[in-house]
């Protein structure tokens, strides 16, 4: 394997090298041997030059998981490392702080949910969306004790239920009260980020808790709680997605390239290491490895090019929290979406 990566990584450094200076090949056909390694250390110089003093910054949701076994391994120091970047990780509760940081441009790249990138158009903030993460039928729900007389959404009226303001679970909170006719001021909402809600949960301090995982199954196997709805039942779906800082993109598509390849790196670990991936996310977390098998049935983690479709329902979301003033300008979605940085990396 290690032959072959070499191989890989090699090339990958030399298409950053060729897409930076002139066809210095066709200019020295034919000449010395010496004078074609002149031009190729020049050509490695300018290169390096480029990136000379850069930090890539990566933001993260939540200590563990693969994004624990990326920092772990280095494999994006390794990478990025080849051409001189230095890389930092910062870690997020969830995604508006993200979008927030990446508009003072203290991050370069992120990974979260829907709504927070709305948001974040809807605000100015300039960034790429380069790939989704998470497919959104099952990974973002309500729930409620596990003894709750609660039933159906309807019954929330009335209730205290919890959400993190501009996350995806926002979005799935306000669009499933109104698929029941129900307003948001017809139930009290408080909110609370998840290691806030997470002992209000507990103790009884609110009625449910409208969130994503690992929160929703790490609850619900442990008997903590029981699904009152999801993405799948309710036909609100809350995919998830990578994006870059527009400028960082714009300047260094090749990095953002190398970046998702990473990712892909990552995902055939955990893919071909299923037993291992399950034990060590377990282990992290200090739970029944049946906790991460349910994560992984209802939320596994993708990276793939971002459909049509996907963005229709995208911009579904982005009207819908528009009609509900969420935010306060109409966007076109499909002017952030970009999948050439994907196809690029897997060239």
């Amino acid at each position: 394997m290690k032959p072959l990566r070499f191989v890989a990584l090699t090339l990958i450094a030399a298409a950053v090298l060729i897409a930076g200076c002139s066809s210095g090949n066709a200019k020295n056909a034919g000449q010395p041997t010496n004078a074609g390694n002149t031009s190729a250390a020049s050509d490695a110089d300018e290169g390096k030059a480029k990136y000379e003093g850069l930090t890539v910054k990566i933001g993260y949701q939540g200590s563990g998981g693969l994004p624990a076994k990326i920092r772990e391994e280095k494999w994006y120091e390794e990478e990025f490392g080849k051409l001189g970047v230095k890389v930092e990780y910062a870690e997020f509760q969830s995604g508006p702080p993200m979008t927030e940081a990446m508009a003072s441009n203290r991050l370069d790249f992120a990974g979260l949910g829907n709504m927070p990138i709305i948001a974040a158009q809807a605000a100015g903030i300039p960034f790429t969306v380069i790939s989704q993460a998470l497919e959104g039928k099952n990974n973002v729900a309500i729930i409620v004790p596990k003894d709750s007389d609660i039933q159906s959404v309807e019954d929330l009226k009335g209730k205290k239920v919890s959400v993190a303001k501009g996350s995806n679970a926002y979005n799935f909170l306000f669009r499933g009260l109104e698929g029941v006719g129900l307003k948001a001021s017809d139930l009290e909402i408080i909110q609370l980020q998840p290691d806030e809600a997470q002992p209000a949960f507990e103790t009884g301090k609110i009625d449910a808790w409208a969130t994503w995982d690992p929160n929703i199954t790490l609850n619900v196997l442990q008997d903590k709680a029981r699904v009152l709805a999801d993405g799948e039942q309710l036909g609100v779906l809350s995919p998830s997605f990578y994006i870059a800082r527009k400028q960082f993109a714009d300047e260094y598509p090749e990095l953002v390239s190398i970046y998702l390849k990473v990712l892909d790196r990552a995902l055939e670990w955990e893919n071909n290491n299923h037993d291992e991936a399950i034990e060590r996310y377990a282990a992290e977390r200090n739970v029944p490895t049946a906790v991460i098998e349910g994560i992984f049935a209802r939320s596994k983690s993708i990276n793939i090019p971002v459909s049509d479709e996907t963005i229709a329902q995208h911009q579904q979301t982005a009207d819908f929290q528009y009609e509900i003033e969420s935010i306060r300008k109409k966007i076109d979605v499909s002017e952030v979406f970009d999948n050439s940085f994907l196809e690029a990396a897997r060239q």
